[in-house]
């Protein structure tokens, strides 16, 4: 009988101690410090931005959000690490996509398989690069530019910073019927010295760093390589109206590890698209001439494999010699 009323207790003592133990509760996302990881040099345009999101992003987090500049191969260090890194949501490329996507045919063979290596878990805004020369140069637009280009013929000189500048330079170049030598520079504010003391003819700079020299009085807009005009710049003229047709966009986006579970992907699109809906958020697309643009998980995954196929004819069309 005491042997049976043991047995008894015993078996109570462990059903109730399973009970209360359970399985362990999943721990809230996320549990610790936020990694936003930039492609480019801290000062540059896409630093700015990243900074942006990491300030906005960080009290819905609930979390630090440390931002680290990976800097090389135009982007495509960032890329590596980021694709290899665990995928726990706690490393957050926030980047433009599209240089990722023209990486994927402008390096003979790029390190990662983008398409499958990352998954897009919000979309930012959409830009595209733009034609620039200093404030003082006598081009007040870009037929008065290729005009003047031509005459010096294969003596003119264009900077480029990232992969998408070096399409559009090239396109330009293409279609203007111009013999101007390309010279790439680690970032864009590398050839700014250059261009203002005039060793640099013109240059293709992103949104961001031409819309900030632009107002700073030191650099001239010609033209944006968008088909047609910003809704956030409306006054300046797209390449197309001037007879050299283009349709070169630069778009931004979170992307995580593809490996990353669901749950943080859909958690983080929802702070990403929060961010992006505010009135400030907005002001501050529009000051660097981007137009807001809000998506789910599945639409910018499937809009960033078509645009990988399409940076592939973008090189072709625009005759880039992959590198490496």
């Amino acid at each position: 009988m005491a042997s049976k009323r043991t047995a008894f207790l015993f078996s109570a003592v462990v059903a109730t101690s399973s009970a209360i133990v359970g399985p362990a509760p999943a721990q809230p996302y996320p549990s610790q410090d936020v990694h936003f990881i930039c492609g480019f040099a801290a000062g540059s345009g896409a630093d700015i931005i990243v900074r942006y999101f990491a300030e906005k992003l960080r009290p819905l987090m609930g979390h630090s959000i440390i931002v680290e500049n990976k800097v090389g191969a135009i982007g495509n260090l960032a890329t590596e690490y980021v694709a290899r890194a665990r995928p726990d949501g706690l490393t957050i490329y926030v980047t433009g996509a599209s240089g990722v996507a023209a990486n994927m045919h402008i390096f003979k063979n790029p390190s990662v398989d983008a398409a499958n290596a990352l998954q897009v878990v919000a979309t930012i805004n959409k830009a595209t690069m733009m034609l620039g020369v200093r404030a003082d140069a006598p081009w007040q637009t870009a037929p008065e530019l290729s005009a003047a280009m031509k005459l010096k013929g294969d003596k003119a000189s264009y900077a480029t910073a990232n992969p998408t500048s070096k399409v559009l330079g090239a396109l330009y170049k293409e279609r203007a019927g111009l013999q101007s030598v390309e010279v790439p520079y680690r970032t864009g504010a590398d050839f700014l010295n250059d261009l203002y003391s005039g060793n640099i003819d013109y240059a293709l700079p992103d949104n961001i760093q031409a819309m900030a020299q632009a107002r700073a009085g030191r650099m001239r807009i010609l033209a944006v390589g968008a088909g047609e005009r910003m809704r956030a710049a409306p006054e300046l003229p797209t390449m197309t109206e001037f007879g050299y047709p283009m349709d070169v966009r630069t778009w931004w986006a979170g992307l995580v590890p593809a490996a990353t579970p669901r749950p943080i992907v859909d958690q983080l699109n929802v702070w990403f698209n929060q961010v992006v809906a505010t009135d400030e958020t907005r002001t501050f697309l529009a000051n660097i001439a981007s137009d807001p643009w809000v998506s789910t998980p599945d639409e910018a995954q499937a809009y960033f494999r078509a645009q990988i196929k399409d940076w592939g004819d973008y090189v072709r069309v625009a005759k880039i010699e992959p590198q490496g």
